[in-house]
This record gives C-alpha cells, sequence and structure tokens, in this order.
C-alpha cells in the first residue's frame, strides 16, 4: 500500500517512455503561447508533428485495452504549466456517451487506430434536461488532431472497429477528474449526470 503524508506531497504523474522529453518540450511549447486559440493550433500541430516522430514512443501499457472500459492512463502533469497528458486506450467498440470536458480545453490526436468523433451543439436546456444535436462527424486516424474549447465542448468518442484497438493522446489545461455526460431520453433531450474519472495503473 502506498502511504502519502502531509509533509511528503504527492508525486505528479510522470510515466518514462522513448521520446519523453522530446513530446513535454512540445508541449511545454505551445503551452506557452498564452492564448487558449493560439495554445489549441499550436498543440494540434504538435500533437501531429509527435503521432509521426519515431523518437517518440508510448509506453507499452497503452497498448493493453481493458474488458470493462476505455483506459485512461495520465503520463504526464506538468508541475509549471498545470496541463495533464492522458493516453486512452479503446477495445473494439468501446466509446463514450455525450459528455462536456468540465470547461477545460483539450486537444485529442489519434495515435494508432480509428476513432468515430461527433460534435453534438447543445440547442436549448430546462433545468438538467438538455437539448442536443449532433453537428458533424468524422472518423480520425493516426496522426489527426482536433481541439474543444469550451462552450464548444460537447462530443462522443467511440472505436468503430469490432477488432482493432485504438489509442489517443489528449491532453488538458489541467487534470479532468470530472465531466458531467449526458443520458437519452425522449427524441434529442438528454439528461445531466456527473460523472467522476478515475485513471488506470501505467504499468
Amino acid at each position: 500500500m502506498d502511504i502519502t503524508h502531509d509533509h511528503e506531497p504527492a508525486a505528479l504523474p510522470d510515466c518514462d517512455f522513448p521520446g519523453h522529453d522530446k513530446l513535454v518540450a512540445a508541449i511545454d511549447a505551445a503551452v506557452a503561447r498564452g492564448d487558449e486559440h493560439e495554445v489549441t493550433a499550436a498543440l494540434r500541430n504538435a500533437l501531429c508533428r509527435m503521432i509521426r516522430d519515431r523518437d517518440v514512443e508510448l509506453p507499452a501499457c497503452v497498448h493493453d485495452p481493458i474488458q470493462d472500459h476505455y483506459a485512461r492512463r495520465e503520463l504526464y502533469r506538468s508541475p509549471k504549466h498545470g496541463y495533464s497528458v492522458v493516453a486512452m486506450t479503446w477495445g473494439p467498440g468501446q466509446g463514450t456517451p455525450v459528455h462536456d470536458h468540465s470547461g477545460l480545453w483539450c486537444v485529442e490526436g489519434v495515435w494508432d487506430g480509428e476513432l468515430e468523433i461527433v460534435q453534438y451543439e447543445l440547442l436549448e436546456r430546462d433545468g438538467e434536461r438538455f437539448h442536443f444535436r449532433a453537428a458533424g462527424g468524422m472518423h480520425a486516424g493516426p496522426g489527426s488532431a482536433g481541439s474543444l474549447i469550451p462552450p464548444h465542448e460537447y462530443h462522443t468518442i467511440r472505436n468503430a472497429s469490432d477488432r482493432n484497438v485504438a489509442i489517443s493522446l489528449h491532453i488538458y489545461k489541467a487534470p479532468m477528474e470530472c465531466c458531467s455526460m449526458f443520458v437519452p431520453r425522449e427524441g434529442e433531450w438528454f439528461v445531466r449526470q456527473d460523472k467522476t474519472l478515475c485513471t488506470d495503473e501505467t504499468q
């Protein structure tokens, strides 16, 4: 059992892998630009480069799917800028419900496989009931990256393959430990539910 005492602050997530420092340097340079639109544009470009860079190889654990849920493994958290880097592993058919990002910008890149991403537009809200409409979808393959900037943050992600594993890398403005998920009700109406986001072991 790991025990952390009050006088011993918990270490930030930092998983070693080939090209770690090169990836972190590229993200740092993008995040330092300041404005969220400039930051996410620079991160999209940096992530596309890093996915194709033979020097960067994600840890072996991210290639291992988990049977009952898509895996979230936090690989790095910046002590200087506060951003979080999470690798997600999607087994065949695994995906998310409609969800938000708790007001955090995010850049998502497909490292391996192919993901189906659908954006949703919020048309109206009635208390905890939300009226969404699908606003376009895409199939994203290796080397592609997209960004989400609130309030345009509602979407689903799914591995449409029934055979292959998909891997994506997500860079969040800050650690994303919870979000809102939206459960379908009637027609295009959904009900919001709070969801706590856990991370899986990186070993």
